[in-house]
């Protein structure tokens, strides 16, 4: 005869799946949009526009709320942040320059939208 057992879970996997879950639920409801560092002249039919490095666009208008005067970033690249885009290899498309107008991706335990 053979005996059936019953699987138990330890109890550290279920403390470490609830931490996961809470995690999740904790970091979903941020405050702050997916942003990428996009070139605006790089702009292609196909991919989108080219994700640059974060520096390119340090300083922009966008970072200080659009009152400061808008600077060039590095080496001739006119650097802005792209919000709440669709990201492929080097190539970010579908998103917003403007910030207010990214989407509010409210998660689990997210209440209304934000104010921004």
């Amino acid at each position: 005869m053979e005996r059936k057992t019953t699987r138990r879970l330890r109890s550290s996997t279920v403390i470490l799946g609830g931490m996961g879950a809470l995690a999740a639920a904790l970091t979903s409801c941020g405050s702050e949009p997916d942003k990428r560092c996009v070139d605006r002249n790089s702009y292609d039919a196909v991919n989108g526009y080219r994700v640059v490095d974060s520096g390119a666009c340090k300083g922009s208008a966008s970072t200080t709320g659009g009152k400061g005067k808008k600077s060039r970033g590095k080496a001739g690249v006119d650097g802005e942040w792209y919000y709440d885009s669709d990201v492929s290899g080097r190539w970010a498309d579908y998103g917003t320059f403007d910030k207010s107008k990214a989407a509010d991706r409210g998660g689990f335990g997210c209440s209304g939208s934000s104010g921004g």
